[in-house]
């Protein structure tokens, strides 16, 4: 699967299922460069530069439209000339699809 697969699909209800296995979580990271793991497997994580903190604002704002659209809310870490985003799935204790497709989305927000 690649990014812009990931991109495309919304985040789902995920009451229930089970975290994902290491091996796809593997798997779906390739698909997001800079993104790495982080809390003993349980998230990911990345952190994104820019020019000043007017930048930053607009990336946060941007990234908590998103996820609020897709019900899916990341942790971020905010400074000024950078946000570290952490995604993972507490209902699953793990991580789910849902934060793969949200690393996917904030990749889009990078881009644009």
């Amino acid at each position: 699967m690649d990014r812009a697969s990931l991109a495309a699909q919304n985040c789902k209800p995920r009451k229930g299922e089970s975290a994902l296995e290491s091996a796809r979580i593997g798997e779906l990271l390739g698909a997001l460069p800079g993104w790495e793991s982080a809390d003993a497997g349980k998230a990911i994580r990345k952190t994104f530069g820019f020019e000043d903190f007017h930048e930053t604002l607009g990336f946060v704002n941007a990234i908590g439209w998103m996820a609020n659209r897709q019900d899916h809310h990341p942790d971020l870490e905010v400074g000024y000339n950078r946000c570290t985003v952490r995604w993972s799935t507490h209902d699953v204790d793990g991580l789910s699809m849902n934060d793969f497709i949200c690393a996917a989305k904030v990749e889009q927000i990078a881009r644009s």
